[in-house]
């Protein structure tokens, strides 16, 4: 293995349908380009959606994207493909401190981003502590995974998407049968990406099904009037290129109290992500899966210090490489670029603020449904097994505590149910290590 701590990108041709091209290799710069190009493209539907949910300026948030992917990048030099975009694990916290109504500008936006840089110490602290292990015994993957195996994992990211069930189905119930009517719209057109589609296209559902909920929207409230159109003058009068709008953070120890703990679930997502490069590439990443938190942890930080959302690293990227084969870490220093670009042009941000309300509140009912399924998906695919009392009671206990927002205070400290559920989780699997119990399957 090359001892500089880059890689010197080897040059392929990656151009047959069969062509794998390693991480430590690169294309010719047209198809480099155009790759890092589908990427931002491919991360589109969350990175946009995830701060308009929240509230956030969408301009900041792409733009902290590609920040914090050329940070990723530097910390593990180069050698772990990766984009990192808007984290969907804050919202529920982000909603709950600001008092977010979901529509519009998040006026009290600055003491999320104050526990989102408290958070993100966090990460990058146990990142510090990851490395550290990797470097004493060489085995930080096996370690984490004894304190969160996938029953935990699995259950916190499902309990993301169950928390934030009822301020979907508000969004999506909407003012009128128009807004509901459309809501539906938009989660069918989802629906049929999904189904009836193959490729690249499939895997973009998120972007296509927003894109073509918007042109329904348009013929039936611009055209046939049936609710409010959309509003094309600003984005008419919005310039090429302008600097976003940067928002200073607030410390409060509520709101630090309610976030800080999605930094367990930023390492849970960054593991599995490393894991399934790991599987892919045939190449074992671990050894820098320290270096990935701090990275992620500190582009993190940088974001939330400007008005940007949490960033993490995305199953959008998995898909986009298992469908190309292309593993190069150069591809991503482009997407990257592109993101500085987009965040740097108001009429970009002006095009993501002309989502009707009606469309993001379905968008956020497919989503939210998505985020739930990955956790079960966890526990399919790493044959969680439920016959085991331990894992039954863990799963069980953190998903009624998250889905009912379970809020725990102690003096100045408070968890909402994200919170809560994932502490919990943590805690309970450790306290039930001690012996597996199998349970007795029921008779007819």
């Amino acid at each position: 293995m090359n001892s500089s701590y880059f890689p010197r990108w080897r040059l392929v041709s990656g151009t047959t349908e069969d062509a794998v091209v390693q991480p430590d290799e690169t294309m010719p710069w047209p198809q480099t380009v155009a790759m890092g190009a589908q990427h931002v493209v491919a991360m589109f539907g969350s990175t946009i959606l995830a701060p308009l949910i929240m509230g956030f300026d969408p301009n900041m948030a792409i733009l902290m994207s590609g920040v914090g992917t050329l940070i990723f990048f530097l910390f593990v030099g180069g050698r772990v493909p990766s984009y990192l975009g808007s984290s969907f694990a804050f919202i529920g916290g982000v909603v709950a401190v600001s008092g977010y109504s979901g529509t519009g500008p998040n006026l009290n936006i600055g003491v999320a981003l104050g526990a989102i840089i408290i958070c993100g110490l966090i990460y990058t602290g146990i990142g510090v502590l990851t490395a550290l292990v990797n470097a004493w015994q060489g085995d930080a993957a096996d370690w984490i995974d004894r304190w969160m195996p996938p029953v935990v994992t699995g259950a916190v990211v499902a309990v993301i998407g169950l928390n934030l069930a009822p301020l979907a189905a508000k969004g999506a119930m909407g003012g009128s049968l128009f807004e509901s009517g459309m809501a539906l719209l938009t989660i069918l057109s989802v629906g049929v990406v999904a189904v009836y589609t193959r490729g690249l296209v499939q895997r973009l559902l998120i972007l296509v099904g927003l894109f073509a909920a918007c042109v329904i929207y348009a013929v039936l409230a611009n055209g046939l009037g049936l609710g409010k159109p959309i509003d094309f003058s600003a984005i008419a009068a919005a310039s090429w290129l302008g600097l976003p709008n940067i928002t200073h953070p607030v410390f409060e120890s509520h709101a630090i109290s309610i976030i800080a703990p999605v930094a367990i679930i930023l390492v849970a997502e960054n593991l599995g992500h490393i894991k399934a490069v790991s599987a892919m590439t045939g190449q074992n990443l671990d050894r820098y899966l320290g270096r990935a938190f701090m990275g992620d942890g500190i582009a993190t930080m940088i974001s939330g210090s400007f008005g940007g959302t949490g960033v993490t690293t995305y199953a959008e990227n998995i898909g986009v490489m298992t469908a190309t084969r292309i593993y190069s870490t150069l591809v991503f220093v482009v997407a990257a670029l592109v993101a500085l670009i987009l965040g740097f042009s108001p009429k970009f941000g002006a095009v993501i603020h002309a989502i009707p309300g009606p469309v993001l509140g379905g968008m956020s009912v497919v989503v939210f449904g998505l985020i739930a399924i990955a956790g079960a998906r966890i526990w399919v695919v790493n044959q969680v097994d439920f016959s085991d009392n331990r894992n039954l009671i863990v799963a069980a206990v953190t998903l009624v505590l998250g889905a009912g927002n379970f809020s725990l205070a102690l003096g100045d400290l408070r968890l909402d149910g994200i919170g809560t559920a994932t502490f919990g989780a943590i805690l309970l699997h450790a306290l039930l290590r001690g012996r597996k119990n199998k349970a007795v399957a029921a008779r007819p």
